[in-house]
C-alpha cells in the first residue's frame, strides 16, 4: 500500500514537473512571439514569395540571395525561422544542392496574388499600429477606459489619423482590401443566393471600393454605390458598375436595395453601432431590404473559436481580434450572437439570420419587416 502511495506521489511529482516545463516553454514563445510577426514582415519586405512564385524549379540559396541583392548567411537565418513555421520549404535542387520553394502558406505572402495577406500584416505589423499596444494596459488601467490606445499614442484616433496620413491611409484601404478579395471568395462559394433579387447594394465603409467590384464581377446585375469617407471615396479607383460616393455613415447612407457592412461595426460601441444600423434601415426599402453585415461571431464563455466557423484552425482568431479592436479602436469590440441581436433589436431589425462561411466572419441578413 506504501509502494503504491510512493509511486503515485512520484508519478505526481513528475506531471507538475512536465508542467512546468511546458509552462516555461510556452512563456518562452511568448516573451518572442513579436518575431514571427516581424520576420513575416522582413520576408514580404524582401520579396522573398514574390521571387519564388515566378519560378517553378527550387531556387538556391545564392541565386535568392543575388536575386534580391541580400546577405546570403543573413537570409539562410530568415528562411530556416520561417521553414520551422511552415513558411517555404527546402528541398532539392536539380543539381543536387539545397533550394527553396513555396508552401500553401508562404503563398499568401506573395503581394500580386488574389488571396494574398501580405497587406494585412504590413498594416498591423507598421509603427503606427504597433504603438498603441503600449498603452493597453494604460486604457484597461482606466476605470471608464477614459483614454483609448491609439489616442494615448498618437493624440488622434485612429480614423482622423488616416485622413491626416495619406501614406497611413493607403496602408489601411490595401489591408481592407486584401481581407475582402478573401471574404468575397467565401461568400461567392458558401451563400451566393443573398444576393438574389438585389439589383443595388451600398459598400458602408467600404474602402477602396475592392469588395463591390468582386461583388458586381460575380453578381453583374447588381449596381454599386461604394460609401466610404470623403478622402477615401476621393482616391478609390474607377471600377465598372460601381459609383464612389464620400459622406458620414452616422448622418445618412445612400439608398438601395441592401446596406453592405464588412468589418465595420465591430470597431465602433453598441451605441454607435445601432446609429450606423438606424441609417442603414432608412437607406433599404422596408418591405424587401435587407442589411448584410460581415463579422466574427465569438462563441459563448469558453468556446474560443469562432461560433460556426468551418475552418477549426480559426480557433482562437475571433479572440484575437477583441484585443486587436481594443488597442485600436475607441470602443470597438467582438460580437457574441446574443449581442448581435441585441444592437439589430435596438436598430429597428425584426429578424435576422446567420450563415457560416469558410472565413474568420459570417454573414448576417438583417430585415426590417
Amino acid at each position: 500500500m506504501e509502494k503504491q502511495t510512493n509511486g503515485k506521489t512520484r508519478t505526481n511529482d513528475e506531471e507538475k514537473i512536465q508542467e512546468s516545463h511546458e509552462a516555461q516553454a510556452n512563456m518562452w514563445k511568448c516573451v518572442f512571439g513579436f518575431t514571427e510577426l516581424a520576420v513575416i514582415k522582413c520576408a514580404i519586405e524582401l520579396g522573398i514569395a514574390d521571387f519564388l512564385g515566378k519560378n517553378q524549379e527550387p531556387i538556391s540559396l545564392n541565386q535568392l540571395s543575388i536575386a534580391l541583392g541580400c546577405c546570403s548567411s543573413s537570409l539562410y537565418r530568415i528562411l530556416r525561422f520561417l521553414i520551422n513555421r511552415g513558411i517555404f520549404k527546402e528541398t532539392s535542387t536539380k543539381s543536387g544542392k539545397s533550394g527553396y520553394v513555396q508552401t500553401p502558406l508562404s503563398r499568401l505572402l506573395i503581394k500580386e496574388s488574389e488571396n494574398s495577406m501580405a497587406a494585412f500584416l504590413l498594416f498591423e505589423s507598421s509603427p503606427v499600429m504597433l504603438a498603441s499596444w503600449h498603452n493597453l494596459s494604460a486604457r484597461i488601467s482606466s476605470k471608464y477606459n477614459s483614454m483609448p490606445a491609439f489616442e494615448a499614442a498618437h493624440g488622434k484616433d485612429v480614423w482622423k489619423y488616416a485622413e491626416a496620413d495619406p501614406k497611413h491611409s493607403n496602408l489601411l484601404n490595401n489591408a481592407m482590401a486584401c481581407d475582402a478579395r478573401v471574404a468575397v471568395s467565401a461568400i461567392i462559394d458558401g451563400c451566393p443566393e443573398i444576393f438574389e433579387g438585389v439589383n443595388t447594394v451600398v459598400d458602408v465603409g467600404g474602402g477602396d471600393g475592392t469588395t463591390l467590384r468582386l461583388l458586381v464581377e460575380a453578381f453583374p446585375w447588381i449596381n454599386g454605390i461604394n460609401f466610404d469617407q470623403p478622402h477615401v471615396a476621393s482616391t478609390a479607383p474607377h471600377a465598372i458598375g460601381v459609383v464612389h460616393v464620400g459622406g458620414d455613415m452616422f448622418n445618412y447612407v445612400p439608398k438601395a436595395d441592401a446596406a453592405f457592412l464588412m468589418w465595420v461595426l465591430h470597431d465602433w460601441s453598441d451605441e454607435e453601432c445601432i446609429q450606423i444600423l438606424t441609417k442603414c434601415r432608412e437607406a433599404i426599402p422596408q418591405d424587401n431590404g435587407k442589411v448584410i453585415i460581415l463579422e466574427a461571431i465569438i462563441g459563448e464563455k469558453e468556446e474560443n473559436i469562432i461560433r460556426g466557423s468551418n475552418n477549426t484552425k480559426l480557433k482562437d482568431v475571433g479572440l484575437m481580434l477583441d484585443m486587436v479592436m481594443m488597442a485600436h479602436t475607441s470602443n470597438g469590440k467582438e460580437r457574441t450572437s446574443k449581442e448581435w441581436a441585441y444592437v439589430l433589436n435596438e436598430a429597428g431589425f425584426n429578424r435576422h439570420t446567420i450563415s457560416h462561411i469558410n472565413a474568420v466572419q459570417s454573414v448576417i441578413q438583417a430585415y426590417p419587416s
